[in-house]
Order: C-alpha cells, then structure tokens, then sequence
C-alpha cells in the first residue's frame, strides 16, 4: 500500500484486537535483535582491531635443491638400435652400472673389425713417416757430401788458377827479357853493320849478329804465345771455378729440393696420423657408447623407448631415473608487484598437498600442518606463467619436512611480512594496494657490511 489517502484506516480500526496481529507484534523481540546487532558490531569492531600478519600466497610444488638431484632423463650422444635392457621399471641402480646396449644403424660404423683396421692405418702411416725421416737424413748426408766435394773442387780450381797467375807471371817477365834481347840483338847488328861498311868488321860477323837477331826474334814471338796462352789458362780457370759453383749449386739444390718434399711428405704423413690417432679414439668412445650408463644412483623412472630393436636418433630420451639422495625444496611463484617484498633468507610457510594442515594466512601462530621454510633463490627474469620463480629450503630451526614427500607433488606457500590490523588488511584488499613496503633485518645488516 502507498499509504496516501487521508482516511488512515489505522486510526479507525484497532489492529491489536485481531488474534494475528497479536501472535506478530511484540516489542520486546524488536529490543532482543537490537543488542544482538549491537553487541554484533561490537565483536566486529574489536576482530577488526586485532593483528593481522601479511602476507603473500602462492601455489608451486616440491623439487630438489641441486640441479642434479632432480629428475632426469637419460639420453643417448649417437644414433642408434635398442637391443637389450638390463633393467626394469621401479629399478636401484648404481652410478655407472649398465641399463641398456645399443647397437649402430648407420654404415660407416658396421665394420666390427673398424678399431682394428683402423689401428692397422695408423702403424702403415706411421712406418711412412719413418720411411721419410731417414730418407731426410739421407738426403742431409749427400747434400753435405756434396757441399764437401763443392769445397774440394773449388780448393783445387782455386789453385789451377793461382798457378796460372803465376805462370802469366813467369812468361810476362821472359817476354820483357825477349824484348831486351831483341833490342839488344838490334844494336848489335846495327853496329856490325856500321862496322862492316867502315871495313873493320867482316861480313861474317855482319850475318853471325843478323843470324841473333832473328833468333831472338824467334824467342820474342814464341814468350809471346806462352805469355797469351797462360792468359787463356788463367781465363780458363775462372771458368772452370765458375762451372764447379754452378755445377755443385744445381746438385745440391735438387738434393734440398728432395728434402724439402720429403719433408712436406713426413708433415702431410704425420697429419694423416694425427688424424687417425683421432679418429680411432673416437671410434673407441663410440664403441663404449653402446652401452646406455647410470649417470648417477637412483631409482628407474619410465622406459621412454622400451621395444628392442626401436631405432631412435641422438639425443632423443630413452629412459627416466630419479636420483636417490637428494634435499627437498619447494618451487614457487609471486606476482611482479609482490616480488620487491621477497628477500633471500625470508621465511615462508609450506602445506603439503595430502598433508592434514589448517591455516590462517594471517595468524600463523595458530596454523597448524605447515612447515617452516626460507627463500634461497629468487628469479631475476619473469616466466611463462606470469610470475617470478622463487627456490624455498627447508628451514633448519622449524619442524623437518616430512620423509614421505615426493619431488613433484603440490605446495602451497605462505610468506609472512608484516603485522598490521584487520581494517587496514581489508581496506589494502579493497584497493587493491600492495602490502607494506619493508626491508627485512639481515638485509638491512647485509648493506651495512657491503659499506
């Protein structure tokens, strides 16, 4: 009813009179649920009072502290064929004990004989490269031989020639004496002759000095070819000096010209060697490659590929194992907006997926089922998901972990900041504003060591 008009029907007829109106009205029930709203409010008023600790949530699981203690998976470095498996799934196995053997698939490697034959190349190979020493050796005593005698005929081309210096000498000197002779001789005649026709000397005399004249004559052509002939003989001897030179150059530049190709042949053989050297240690790892080894102790997980004779190429997976001695840790992740509240060393609180546990985020004190952790690791990059990895160990003054945990399963995390009432809380909620900005006391401490 809107209640409008101005005849109230209240005022004309008294409600209180009829049974129903009676059973309905009561003003005392109005007082009751007065102080129930009161004293309501009053415990509304004083829990919005009381210590709220803040805090940020996430989700995350259970994993290992060391990379190497995680779960892995074995892989194979060649190509190659299953052919038998010495163990079975939920297996132990030691560090280095055998889990498979493979066998080759690709044709360059088939040849069972191949470390053998190979080893066969190196010592053919390694007897050529003696074979090239010593015919460098070889070579180094003819072109020493050689550089000897080169010596020998120089010595001896060098004193053919003195000699024929010496001899030029010789007959140069007998031809100046022939000269003087000659002149002599002319002298002589001429003044026999003048003699002759002044009647004091006879014609003999006259043809007896005619007769030296022409003798010494004789004598001056004749020291006059041997005078130009021991020239020719110096002359001759030069290139005689010369010939020997580029005769014994030609020989002994042929001899260094083999040595230096015998050379080049020992060094291209000793490469080759090398190589082989090479190439058989890499046949001898591959071999030993054929069999599929524990990288460490631990339990077999999964056989990835299982049917013998499946083929797979290198680095594919083969089979998983989980290490047996290991530390738990738990991997979480927080918003970028709650990341700069996160230092190294907080502590968090952990529950355990199957774990009994209640919790109040914002009353630890009174969670019961969780486990104390603190942040050894924080991730300086943002991940797929969004949010920022964080890496939480046990922590060594709370309660240990239980034993029966299992790397993989879930965990919910709780990191505790600071304490603030419970309207503030709300309110921040509300706004959607992050919670308190603070510097934990062993970072503080950590600068003030750093200056």
């Amino acid at each position: 009813m809107l209640n409008i008009s101005h005849n109230k029907l209240n005022r004309k007829v008294d409600l209180k009179e009829y049974r129903a109106m009676q059973k309905i009205s009561h003003k005392r029930d109005y007082r009751f649920f007065n102080r129930l709203l009161m004293i309501f409010a009053g415990i509304v008023l004083i829990v919005l009072l009381l210590p709220w600790t803040q805090n940020i949530s996430g989700k995350g699981y259970v994993t290992t502290l060391k990379p190497d203690h995680r779960p892995q998976t074995i892989q194979s470095p060649i190509p190659g064929k299953i052919e038998k498996w010495y163990v079975k799934e939920g297996d132990f196995v030691n560090k280095g004990d055998t889990i498979l053997f493979i066998s080759e698939i690709k044709n360059e490697y088939f040849d069972p004989n191949l470390l053998s034959r190979t080893e066969d190349q190196i010592n053919a190979k390694s007897r050529a490269v003696n074979s090239y020493e010593e015919k460098v050796k070889a070579l180094n005593l003819q072109i020493g031989a050689l550089q000897n005698e080169r010596r020998l005929k120089l010595e001896q081309a060098n004193n053919k020639l003195l000699q024929s210096k010496l001899k030029v000498q010789s007959d140069s000197i007998d031809f100046e004496a022939a000269k003087t002779n000659i002149s002599i001789a002319e002298k002589q005649y001429n003044r026999v002759s003048q003699l002759n026709k002044e009647g004091l000397k006879s014609l003999t005399d006259v043809e007896e000095k005619k007769l030296k004249l022409q003798e010494t004559q004789a004598k001056l052509v004749s020291q006059q070819n041997k005078l130009l002939a021991s020239k020719n003989e110096v002359i001759n001897a030069e290139i005689e000096i010369n010939r020997t030179v580029a005769a014994f150059t030609d020989k002994i530049s042929k001899a260094q010209s083999d040595k230096f190709t015998a050379e080049s042949s020992q060094y291209d053989t000793e490469a080759q060697v090398t190589k082989l050297k090479n190439q058989y240690t890499n046949y001898e790892y591959r071999s030993d490659l054929h069999y599929i080894r524990a990288p460490q102790s631990g339990f077999i997980n999964k056989a990835i590929r299982a049917g013998v004779g499946e083929t797979f190429k290198e680095g594919e997976r083969l089979v998983g194992i989980m290490p047996s001695n290991y530390e738990l840790a738990v991997e979480t992740y927080v918003r970028p907006i709650d990341l700069p509240l996160i230092h190294l060393g907080e502590k968090v609180r952990v529950q355990f997926d199957g774990w009994p546990a209640i919790v109040f985020s914002g009353w630890p004190n009174v969670s019961y089922g969780t486990y104390g952790a603190k942040v050894v690791a924080i991730e300086t990059f943002i991940s797929d998901n969004g949010g920022y990895r964080i890496l939480l160990a046990p922590d060594e003054e709370d309660h240990e972990w239980p034993t029966d945990i299992r790397v993989g399963s879930g965990a919910a995390t709780i990191a505790l900041l600071e304490d603030v009432p419970i309207w503030f809380e709300l309110w921040r909620q509300l706004n959607g504003f992050p919670p308190n900005y603070y510097q934990p006391t062993n970072a503080v401490n950590t600068k003030t060591a750093k200056k």
